[in-house]
């Protein structure tokens, strides 16, 4: 099985590299594009909730909000408090804010190995400034289908987490010794450069993958579906307005991207956390995402 996944990343990476050389231009212009969608979205976007996670953590505040929506997280998900934090800032700051806020809780002990992975299949979630602003109003051009499409987003992720929560609940995890409240003064310094690298990394992921993208575009023409399966943003502006455009604008900000993936991905090295049930959720969420859509596309169409 690794022969044959190293035999097709080795085909995969031979032909991204003919590409880059059959289309120079191309591949620079999409690499522009993509570092000025980085400056004028990404990092505005992402940096603030990627310093608020780690403030939340380092100060304890996180631990605070777990005792008061424990009665909301453990009947609906079977798990702690602590994973409402990463569910919101997912759901308020876009990819990859929830992915990196739940391993930082596991970081410092406020959830279980088991309890972080399963967090990680529906806390990771697009924000809404991209599908207002991107979704609802360039794609779909009506405001009110960007706020359908963000309701039925969250509907499909918390849908999600009630579907793959485990039968029994298991005990709330204790945090580690040393996993203390650092005082603001240092907790404040580290959390600034953290999350910038951590925001810059999520760049890289976007600027390559929006090349791929235009490669796909290039050579296969309206391989829409196949652009949202591999990069988010160039997937959804290449749908057009309608019921179907707010269906597919659904599934694909369910499934995420492999865009995305990569920069989940990314935010877990180091923790020890398996992705299985992060990439089983994603695929859980985009097929959810299709009734909810057909539903509401009622209203808005």
């Amino acid at each position: 099985m690794d022969r044959i996944k190293n035999a097709a990343l080795s085909i995969l990476l031979a032909l991204f590299a003919a590409a880059l050389l059959c289309f120079p231009a191309e591949a620079a212009d999409a690499a522009r594009r993509a570092l000025a969608l980085c400056l004028q979205t990404v990092l505005p976007s992402l940096f603030p909730f990627f310093v608020l996670s780690s403030l939340l953590i380092a100060s304890g505040a996180a631990e605070e909000l777990s005792r008061a929506l424990e009665p909301f997280m453990r009947p609906l998900f079977r798990l702690g408090g602590a994973g409402a934090s990463a569910l919101a800032l997912g759901l308020a700051g876009g990819y990859p804010a929830g992915a990196r806020t739940a391993a930082e809780l596991y970081r410092e002990g406020a959830l279980s190995k088991e309890e972080a992975e399963r967090l990680l299949a529906f806390c990771n979630n697009s924000g809404p400034g991209f599908i207002l602003g991107v979704c609802g109003g360039a794609v779909l051009r009506d405001a009110r289908a960007g706020v359908y499409l963000y309701l039925v987003h969250v509907a499909s992720a918390v849908l999600t987490g009630a579907v793959l929560r485990p039968r029994r609940a298991e005990r709330p995890a204790r945090r580690r010794r040393g996993a203390q409240a650092k005082p603001l003064a240092a907790a404040f310094p580290a959390a600034v450069r953290e999350s910038f690298a951590a925001a810059w990394s999520v760049c890289g992921f976007v600027v390559i993958f929006a090349v791929a993208a235009r490669f796909v575009t290039r050579l296969l023409p309206g391989g829409a579906l196949l652009v949202g399966f591999l990069e988010l943003t160039n997937g959804v502006l290449a749908l057009s307005a309608g019921r179907g455009g707010f269906v597919l604008c659904a599934v694909f900000l369910g499934w995420g991207s492999l865009s995305v993936h990569a920069q989940t991905l990314s935010v877990l090295d180091g923790t020890g956390l398996s992705a299985r049930r992060y990439f089983l959720g994603k695929a859980l969420q985009a097929a959810v995402s299709v009734p909810i859509a057909l539903l509401a596309a009622r209203w808005v169409y």
